[in-house]
């Protein structure tokens, strides 16, 4: 705002030259001046030489600022017109990724529903429920026997003997179809426990702590592989440095699961007093 009021004020930069036109005209109607005063004239015409000279590198430098700061107002525009522009085309790339993202995801819901119909449509139909059979019983006839007439009594009774009510062929066959089933299932069972299944492992790493820095590490190494157990083997170990001079013992052993646990490895670890403190277990991983 200053450098738009300094750029429209109107400055009169050529009043010394009026004034010394004002100076001339009055020497020549009144006579040349005492020296004195025509000094003091000069003085004050030269200062107002100097002011005039002043605006005028003033509002030259004003006008200079001016055309910088539209220059630069000009470039920020550019500036922010072309972020403007880029950040539109990034707006449009990223709308067509989310175009695509929701066209695959239509997609995959189309292809979900279409499996969930067609499983639905591959269901096994339900079992019916089974009916309860009654057993076959044979209707009681009543038979009258005449008096005169005695034999055809005695072959309705021959019919009813011919009549199976138990059914003792099928029971026999099921009997025959029960032993071939339990053979065959004595047999896979046989099978099965000859054939030797996977042994279960664990790899463990153990801290063995002394009680001072005079433990004797060598005697203590060898107490803990004195050790021996079915289904222990003892791998390699190494001394760490714990601090004041004090070396704990890194050993690695594998064990069987199902032979070896860990509370008893601690336990019988820990049984050599004299050079054992403590049995940390540092790593414990599956084989």
């Amino acid at each position: 705002m200053a450098v738009d009021y300094f750029l429209h004020d109107k400055i009169w930069f050529e009043k010394y030259k009026y004034d010394d036109a004002e100076r001339r005209f009055y020497e020549q109607m009144n006579g040349p001046m005492g020296g004195s005063s025509r000094q003091q004239e000069n003085g004050a015409s030269t200062i107002l030489r100097d002011i005039a000279r002043a605006r005028e590198n003033i509002q030259k430098s004003l006008a200079g600022s001016a055309s910088t700061s539209s220059s630069g107002a000009a470039g920020d525009q550019n500036e922010l017109l072309s972020r403007i522009s880029h950040l539109e085309v990034e707006n449009q790339n990223l709308r067509s990724v989310v175009a695509d993202l929701q066209m695959a995801i239509f997609k995959l819901e189309s292809r979900l529903n279409a499996l969930e119909k067609s499983s639905t449509s591959h269901q096994p139909s339900p079992v019916p429920p089974t009916q309860k059979v009654e057993p076959f019983s044979v209707p009681s006839k009543k038979v009258e026997l005449p008096a005169k007439k005695v034999e055809p009594a005695a072959a309705e009774e021959d019919e009813d003997d011919d009549i199976d009510l138990f059914g003792s062929d099928d029971e026999e066959e099921d009997q025959e179809a029960a032993k071939v089933r339990e053979e065959r299932l004595r047999q896979y069972a046989e099978k099965k426990a000859k054939k030797p299944g996977l042994i279960a492992k664990s790899s463990i790493l153990l801290d063995v702590k002394p009680w001072d820095d005079e433990t004797d590490m060598a005697k203590m190494e060898e107490c803990v592989r004195s050790i021996h157990m079915d289904g222990l083997v003892w791998g390699a170990s190494k001394l760490v440095p714990v601090g004041y001079g004090i070396k704990k013992l890194q050993i690695q052993c594998v064990v069987e699961d199902e032979k070896v646990g860990t509370d008893i490895l601690e336990e019988e670890i820990t049984k050599f007093e004299d050079y054992v403190q403590s049995v940390d277990i540092a790593a414990f991983n599956k084989i």
